[in-house]
């Protein structure tokens, strides 16, 4: 070993290396590396230097003392330290030895910490000496030490408001300590960087202040004229001075000075069809000016006079009507929409303009007689009347809704329904009997209904001598009923009469009535029942309210019967306009009338002080109901066809519309998303599209129309199986100008029953075709088809000689027949399995002749393709489908009613005649192509293919 410095003695030298000798002798790892117990450290993020209290140095004993600086000591390892150990979990840090010889180490981070993240770190640490043996294990370890570092926190964030803007609602005069209070937050983790130290208006020259705490305030008192709405920007800092990020925006609204006065209340509300309830007040409250309120009472009000018959009602038939609410059988519908078989209302004036209500008009001058045989001259006890009525004012003179007296001579009344000084009055006079005591005949009642200019319900039930009358649902009793005698016997027929009293004599006509009637109704042999009344009478709108759990015992609402209008009562405001803005309008029509429903809210409130107590002014809107998406009703099938005439004198007749389709399809717009390429970029652009989706819903009218000469009963009609469609809970009625079949029901069933349409001509010689046309409707006329025609052709079969004759000199107009039923560009042969005749003998012969003219025919054609034999063989997969002869029982049937001018030579070429016939090969494989695609085109090509088909073939193929 060398010592530097001055050159050593001898002795010294001697000493020395006997020291050396005793620690080389002596070199033995004896004690442990020491540490302090507990150590704290200052961490800034972002930064990885931990300042340590204490400093981190590890002693070991083993180590020698140091004797002088001038002397160079080589230090044994078992003194020197190696390294710290850390203990715990995911500790961020690591501990480095820097002088082994000394044992002073740091702590450092591994990588960039985050304050935000976690604040604070807690680890233990171990110190380990270098002493190692020939095995290893000689190394010593000191305690462990805890070492708590704490991070500091940088302003790395800046201040961010809670809320993207804010508004506020002040009253004009009023000078308010606080109107608003925004807050920002900071994401810093230090009590300095996370806190916000004030708050700023950057908008300049606005009458407000904002304090440290975020509350805003004006600064003068606000004029509602002069300024509306204020708009102010506001940031934040926090202790840090860092700005935040982004300004908010905040809106003050200046009210004038408070009126008591239902706030929310939006004046058009729309609704779209088919959308279920919608609330009409969802954001509705009551602005009291802060007055103390004891008891609050509200009346909501839906106006709907102007639609139809006070509201919204299905506009089906009102026999129809009776139908579907389940009234019983045996109803005589006395103001009948005009058609064909109920023509006793033509020239009546009607309300076209409320969506197709059968409203008829009586202005005092006009009245109608209903035929013979409609109503039975003697109601069968009990019956009913019901009609909807609109009257008002009452006037002195009688007015007669409904009329049955003497047609001639004595004039007497057997019973009327009138209305009299606002009075509705039954009369009711009994047939002769055997007793001739006073009976009831005679029953009043005053009714404010009768004179107020609005549509309402009536009913009445008789059930001699009781009569219950029933107005618009509720039941009322006659205040007065008179007597008298029985009429007495006689021959003299009645006449019924609508809207007066038939006189007879010079008159006629008398006491007239002056308003609107519609749906007048006599049903004979039973009583109406309540339920079926109130299904006639109730609305399909009106209004709705769902009250939920917590307020359903706090307020009271009432209903009136059509739900027009509803009462709320109640002490507590909250519930009271939970309640309110729980009410809806509800329309469970599938296609409502569109127009505008008058709204109103009528409001009374009580206080605590009756002097000051606040007055609510009444809240008006209006309810607007969109125009549903019509539906359009299509017809289709074929329309154009052949039979022959033994089918049309056939006890069955033909079936007119064997392949009748009806569907029916609404159209809506849509938006779809697609994509555009601009500049190479895909940009989704939204476009609005046109989609048809068929929809199901009833039919309630389908009228068969002939066109052209009426029908002549004594050769011709339409018939169709009664019992089938009284299966179907549809009625059928007949004239010489048609069939209407009327009814609600399902398109399915219409279908079935007009399948079922027959014609039939027993004396068809001067016959040769025949067109009618088929309409239906739904609502009452309100959704009306495409008309839907039909022509039918006669096919009359002529001489058989005149058959090879014509066959000679026109041969293109011959066709292969090989089924019994071919379809002819359109024209839907008949089925020989539909009308089979039994072969005569002038059949026989037709049979032999033409059975002698095919074989010479078929000699023929075998010597030309014996001639040609190499190119039939090439033709002849192309032919595969071309239809053979049938020479077993072939008819060649020309029809006289086509005419063809000239259009085909009678001589022509061989190989002409077979270019021909490929063509008409091309055209019998379309043939049903065409027939599906005239389905679907309906009436646009009618036109066309009327003229086409005119000069068609039609094969008779009965007789086969």
């Amino acid at each position: 070993m060398r010592i530097r410095g001055v050159k050593p003695s001898a002795s010294a030298v001697a000493l020395l290396l006997g020291l050396l000798c005793a620690v080389e002798a002596a070199k033995v790892n004896k004690h442990k590396p020491w540490i302090e117990n507990t150590y704290h450290g200052i961490v800034t993020e972002n930064d990885d230097k931990v300042l340590l209290d204490p400093p981190l140095i590890a002693l070991d004993k083993d180590a020698p003392l140091r004797y002088a600086e001038s002397f160079e000591v080589t230090f044994t390892k078992e003194g020197e330290i190696c390294g710290f150990r850390i203990h715990g979990q995911n500790v961020p840090f690591e501990a480095v030895v820097l002088d082994k010889s000394t044992g002073e180490g740091v702590i450092r981070a591994k990588d960039k910490l985050d304050c935000e993240l976690q604040k604070e770190h807690t680890f233990t640490i171990q110190a380990y000496d270098c002493g190692e043996g020939p095995d290893g294990g000689n190394m010593k370890k000191s305690h462990k030490a805890t070492v708590h570092i704490q991070v500091n926190d940088m302003n790395e964030y800046s201040p961010v408001f809670k809320d993207k803007s804010y508004k506020a609602t002040v009253i004009e005069g009023k000078k308010y300590d606080s109107i608003l209070k925004v807050e920002a937050v900071d994401a810093d983790c230090s009590f300095q960087f996370s806190q916000i130290c004030s708050y700023e208006i950057v908008t300049p020259d606005v009458p407000f202040t904002i304090d440290k705490d975020g509350n805003i305030k004006n600064t003068e008192k606000l004029n509602y004229s002069k300024e509306r709405m204020y708009k102010l920007t506001v940031t934040a800092y926090d202790c840090g001075k860092n700005r935040a990020s982004e300004d908010v925006l905040v809106k003050i609204n200046i009210k004038p000075t408070c009126k008591p006065s239902w706030q929310g209340f939006n004046k058009r509300i729309e609704y779209e069809p088919g959308t279920g309830s919608l609330a009409l007040f969802p954001s509705m409250h009551l602005e009291t000016c802060e007055e103390p309120i004891t008891s609050i009472q509200a009346s909501i009000m839906l106006e709907t006079n102007h639609i139809g018959k006070g509201c919204d009602r299905d506009t089906y038939s009102e026999k129809s009507l009776h139908k579907l609410c389940g009234a019983s059988a045996g109803t005589v519908d006395l103001l009948p929409a005009p058609s064909n078989s109920a023509n006793w209302t033509v020239g009546l004036p009607t309300d076209n303009g409320h969506d197709s209500d059968q409203v008829f008009e009586f202005n005092g001058t006009q009245a109608i007689k209903v035929p013979e045989g409609v109503v039975s001259t003697t109601l069968k006890e009990p019956f009913t009347i019901s009609v909807w009525m609109r009257h008002g004012p009452g006037g002195r003179e009688k007015e007669t809704i409904l009329c049955n007296s003497d047609k001639t001579e004595m004039n007497r009344h057997h019973y009327s329904l009138y209305v009299h000084n606002c009075r509705l009055v039954l009369l009711l006079r009994q047939e002769p009997t055997e007793s001739e005591n006073y009976k009831p005949a005679e029953f009043h009642w005053k009714l404010d209904q009768v004179c107020d200019k609005e549509w309402h319900h009536y009913v009445l039930n008789i059930e001699f001598p009781a009569v219950t009358l029933f107005v618009d649902g509720a039941t009322f009793e006659p205040f007065l009923v008179t007597e008298d005698y029985p009429l007495h016997a006689s021959k003299i027929e009645t006449q019924l009469t609508i809207g007066a009293c038939w006189q007879g004599g010079s008159a006629l006509m008398t006491q007239y009535f002056r308003g609107n009637l519609a749906g007048l109704m006599i049903r004979s042999g039973k009583l109406e029942n309540k339920k079926v009344i109130d299904c006639l009478y109730t609305c399909k709108e009106g209004l709705d309210v769902q009250l939920p759990e917590e307020v359903a015992s706090a307020v009271k609402v009432e209903f009136n019967p059509n739900q027009s209008s509803l009462t709320l009562e109640g002490d507590d405001i909250e519930s009271f306009e939970k309640v309110m803005q729980h009410i809806s309008y509800l329309n469970s029509r599938q296609f409502p009338t569109p127009g505008i429903r008058h709204l109103r809210v009528t409001t009374t409130v009580k206080c605590f002080n009756e002097e000051t107590c606040i007055s609510v002014p009444d809240s008006e809107g209006y309810v607007m109901v969109l125009q549903p998406e019509e539906p359009k009703i299509s017809l289709s099938g074929i329309d154009h066809f052949a039979r022959g005439a033994v089918e049309f004198e056939s006890t069955e007749g033909i079936t007119l519309f064997p392949e009748l389709r009806i569907v029916s399809t609404i159209t809506r717009e849509v938006e779809v998303e697609a994509e555009t390429e601009t500049d190479g970029e895909d940009d989704p652009t939204v476009q609005e599209t046109v989609v048809s989706e068929e929809i199901m819903h009833n039919l309630d009218t389908c009228e068969v129309t002939v066109v052209g000469d009426e029908l002549n009963g004594d050769h011709e009609s339409l018939e169709v199986d009664l019992a089938q469609i009284q299966q179907r809970a549809l009625e059928m009625s007949s004239s010489n100008v048609g069939m209407v079949i009327t009814g609600v029901n399902s398109m399915a069933n219409y279908e079935q029953v007009l399948h079922l349409i027959r014609y039939r001509n027993w004396h068809t010689e001067a016959l040769f075709d025949r067109k009618f046309k088929l309409v239906c409707s739904e609502l009452n006329g309100r959704y009306i088809s495409n008309e839907f025609k039909v022509e039918v052709n006669v096919i009359h079969t002529a001489n058989p000689m005149d058959h090879a004759n014509n066959a000679m000199v026109q041969p293109q107009f011959i066709n292969q027949v090989q089924h019994a039923s071919v379809d002819l560009s359109g024209h839907n042969l008949a089925n020989t399995h539909q009308a089979s005749v039994v072969p005569s003998a002038a059949t026989i012969v037709i049979v032999v002749c033409v059975s002698f003219l095919v074989f010479m025919i078929i000699l023929g054609v075998f010597r030309i393709r014996a001639a040609h034999q190499g190119t039939m063989r090439d033709q002849e997969h192309g032919k595969e489908n071309e239809m053979d002869w049938d020479d077993s029982a072939l008819t060649i049937t020309v029809n006289p009613m086509e005419t063809y001018e000239d259009q085909h030579s009678s001589e022509e070429e061989g190989d002409e005649e077979e270019e021909e016939s490929e063509d008409g090969e091309e055209e019998d494989d379309i043939t049903s192509a065409e027939s599906d695609s005239s389905e679907d085109e309906g009436g646009e090509q009618e036109d066309q293919q009327g003229s086409s088909r005119q000069q068609q073939l039609e094969w008779d193929d009965s007789t086969y």
